[in-house]
């Protein structure tokens, strides 16, 4: 059996986190945090660059997620200090993770993401397939 942990109880963070969970083969599922690393708050840009590169997937899952149970979605890059608190530019982060959704609902969602999505609009009542979904990059920024 495995737990996942999630931020003071945020709705959004348990969503995240269940999108990693759904990315992560079988041996990562064995491991604290799926096996990623994580550098908190103040990353270097080359840090922030590696960071956005493993993001994308679980962030475009955690849209449909959110859709699903009809809660907003708010792109995050996890590191508002960096550049000595200059917000980054999440321009391409975001188009990234709209170019992910926009595969994903074309192309089928991964089979426990599918399985979680439909579990979810059941259970918030949103039955909307995820191949009707609509995603725009306006939203994310």
């Amino acid at each position: 059996m495995h737990t996942l942990y999630y931020r003071e109880d945020f709705f959004a963070s348990a969503l995240h986190e269940a999108a990693h969970w759904c990315i992560a083969g079988a041996a990562r599922r064995t491991q604290v945090d799926f096996g990623y690393w994580y550098i908190e708050e103040g990353r270097s840009s080359a840090s922030q660059r590696a960071f956005e590169a493993v993001e994308y997937k679980p962030q475009a899952l955690e849209w449909f997620f959110s859709r699903a149970c009809a809660w907003p979605f708010r792109i995050s890059v996890d590191n508002l200090d960096q550049r000595g608190g200059e917000i980054a530019d999440t321009s391409d982060f975001c188009a990234r993770v709209l170019a992910q959704a926009l595969r994903w609902r074309d192309a089928g969602l991964p089979t426990r993401a599918g399985i979680l999505y439909s579990a979810l609009c059941a259970e918030f009542g949103t039955h909307t397939a995820a191949r009707a979904q609509r995603f725009s990059l306006a939203e994310l920024i």
